[in-house]
């Protein structure tokens, strides 16, 4: 009897052991779970902007997501804020002096431009990973895939804009804060109405051979040709109504058109004849699609879809018109 009782007594004791050990477990486990449920992300990483390329029309807008450990980046994209200084200085009220001055208009307000850029549509480039930037071009937005704005019209020269922006929301983590304010300028007025001047491809697109809203055609040419490949005013309509998408001939395309719109309506070409020389070499025998089926990656591209950008809105050449 006093036998088993010391061999039940050994093995009671090896259970509580046991026992003893799974409970220091468990309790080392539940005293550092707070540590990392403290530290859990709930919203998306606020972005970094920055100012781009400005012309008189439009101000390039650098968006970044954030780096660094654990940085979520912007899977989903990001929206895009911005009014004048004037009018951020005034206020919702409009009226100088007040208790509203240096205050964003509300949301729903019609005199808030916002765009958004949506990195879960399909071919979109706004699915930011940590570190990766984006360049957005307000005035002359590239409406492709996932890019969307209640204010396409270009800005006004020589004037100050406030920007700001925020990360959108994913299934996991909440939007981001809203950024600082980022204060942006458009060049110079300049130019005129004499003819030799520059509008950029959006006013083309809009006052085309099928035009939009109240606008009438004032295309100056019936026919234009892209590399060695004419096109129709029909054909050339499509292409500017056929997003980018990633593909950077049709962006390239859409500035190309709208420079030698501006060159046969008088604009002085002297600053971007060999601009445009050199975009035409690169296409080549291409065809601009919706017309054809050709592509060219965005990196071969954005330095003359640039530079043409740049002479059709002021930024280099004769100056915008009407400015």
């Amino acid at each position: 009897m006093t036998k088993k009782i010391k061999k039940f007594g050994a093995r009671y004791a090896v259970a509580i052991a046991f026992l003893g050990c799974a409970a220091i477990i468990a309790a080392s486990m539940f005293l550092s779970a707070p540590s990392s449920a403290a530290g859990k992300k709930t919203k998306i990483d606020t972005p970094i902007i920055g100012c781009g390329t400005s012309t008189q029309v439009s101000i390039g807008i650098n968006v970044c997501a954030p780096s660094g450990q654990n940085a979520t980046g912007l899977p989903a994209g990001f929206s895009l804020q911005w009014v004048t200084k004037q009018a951020y200085q005034l206020g919702p009220d409009e009226l100088p002096d007040t208790a509203d001055d240096n205050t964003w208009p509300a949301s729903d307000s019609p005199g808030l431009c916002k765009a958004s850029f949506s990195g879960n549509a399909n071919l979109s480039r706004y699915n930011l990973l940590a570190g990766e930037c984006v360049l957005v071009k307000v005035g002359d937005f590239l409406l492709d895939e996932g890019a969307s704005t209640n204010c396409a019209d270009v800005l006004e020269c020589e004037t100050t804009y406030e920007f700001r922006a925020f990360g959108h929301a994913t299934s996991a983590l909440n939007r981001s804060d809203f950024t600082g304010n980022q204060e942006c300028s458009t060049l110079p007025c300049g130019g005129g109405d004499n003819g030799n001047c520059t509008l950029t491809q959006g006013y083309w697109k809009a006052h085309g051979p099928i035009p939009t809203g109240n606008n009438t055609n004032t295309w100056p040419v019936t026919s234009l040709t892209l590399g060695t490949v004419p096109y129709t005013d029909l054909e050339l309509q499509s292409i500017f109504n056929t997003p980018a998408g990633g593909n950077g001939l049709i962006a390239l395309a859409h500035q190309l058109i709208a420079a030698k719109l501006n060159v046969a309506k008088g604009a002085d070409d002297t600053a971007v004849a060999n601009d445009i020389a050199a975009a035409d070499l690169l296409i080549g025998g291409l065809v601009v699609p919706p017309v054809g089926a050709g592509s060219l990656p965005s990196s071969v591209t954005s330095a003359l879809t640039g530079a043409l950008a740049n002479f059709n809105e002021g930024g280099t050449g004769p100056g915008h018109c009407g400015n």
